[in-house]
């Protein structure tokens, strides 16, 4: 019997970074993929309460919160609640480096900061 595929909630800068997210949804779709991903942050410029439940509802269906990092990632509302919601919730939460060459500042509470590689990804992102 196949193992099931990590399901993934992908937080990311949503006013500075949306190619992140189509990146990684592009990995996901390779044959060797161990995750999937079936959420992703949601587009609102300033998070209310039916936000925050909406990103909860889908957090708490994802194994983990996959945070993808930019130059302003670090500072972006959206992604601070999505970590901090993840983390209630007792989610892992990983983070990688979105761009090549970048060193961008982490996002607090998300852990380590990767460089991005396919190897790392399919490490940081297979069900244990």
């Amino acid at each position: 019997m196949a193992q099931r595929k990590t399901r993934v909630f992908v937080s990311f800068d949503f006013d500075n970074d949306a190619r992140l997210k189509t990146f990684i949804v592009g990995q996901a779709k390779l044959p060797d993929s161990p995750f999937e991903i079936e959420n992703w942050s949601l587009n609102e410029p300033a998070p209310d309460r039916t936000w925050q439940q909406k990103a909860r509802a889908r957090i708490a269906r994802s194994d983990v919160v996959l945070v993808m990092v930019g130059p302003r990632t670090h500072r972006a509302k959206g992604v601070l609640a999505e970590v901090a919601i993840a983390n209630a919730l007792s989610k892992p939460v990983r983070q990688i480096i979105g761009y090549r060459n970048a060193s961008p500042t982490p996002v607090r509470g998300a852990g380590r900061l990767y460089r991005w590689s396919w190897p790392t990804v399919k490490k940081l992102l297979t069900l244990r």
